[in-house]
């Protein structure tokens, strides 16, 4: 398909994915990775402040208003949280989570999966997957439509929130606040 990859290997895209248990016939698949020249304790972090914003184009998916560029310093979210928050509404719930590791979100039917693989020399991998139920009966002939136009425009906005993540990793945790962030279910 189309824009399905973007920064991954062969073999990145043929491992299994904690989303791969929970979607039997998928509509879309769509794999981006990113080096990150940061261990993964770092990168997750990060990561796990997309629970406060997108981290991709802020223009565009959070009207302007820009992700946090300090360390909010979250507790590890929890299956059951909102996964995410845009233009001050909140998207989406966390269905698996392993910290320094994984974590799996749904959000309009769609799942997002990132994956933290810790590499020898001291960097880490960043894999997100992206995939979503084939839609059956009506319905089901505008798969074909349908996931093209998801793939492209996921290429878009997960590859700078990727980077974004990257960028903010290897930047390192300067001018971090702690925030807590329990409760938020």
């Amino acid at each position: 398909m189309i824009a399905d990859r973007w920064g991954v290997t062969e073999q990145e895209i043929a491992r299994d994915f904690p989303c791969d248990r929970l979607v039997g016939d998928p509509m879309v698949e769509a794999w981006r990775g990113v080096t990150v020249a940061a261990p993964p304790d770092v990168v997750w972090s990060w990561l796990i402040q997309v629970r406060c914003a997108p981290y991709s184009y802020d223009w565009i998916d959070n009207l302007g208003r820009r992700s946090p560029r300090v360390m909010l310093r979250l507790r590890d979210p929890e299956v059951g949280q909102r996964f995410t928050a845009a233009a001050g509404v909140r998207l989406g719930h966390v269905v698996s989570v392993e910290p320094n590791r994984e974590l799996t979100a749904e959000m309009a039917g769609v799942l997002m999966c990132y994956v933290l693989e810790p590499l020898a020399d001291g960097r880490t991998r960043l894999l997100l997957k992206i995939t979503a139920q084939r839609w059956g009966g009506v319905l089901g002939p505008l798969c074909r439509v349908v996931a093209p136009l998801l793939s492209v425009g996921d290429l878009v906005m997960a590859r700078r929130q990727l980077l974004n993540f990257k960028c903010l990793a290897e930047q390192g945790t300067h001018g971090s606040v702690l925030v807590s962030a329990g409760g938020d279910r």
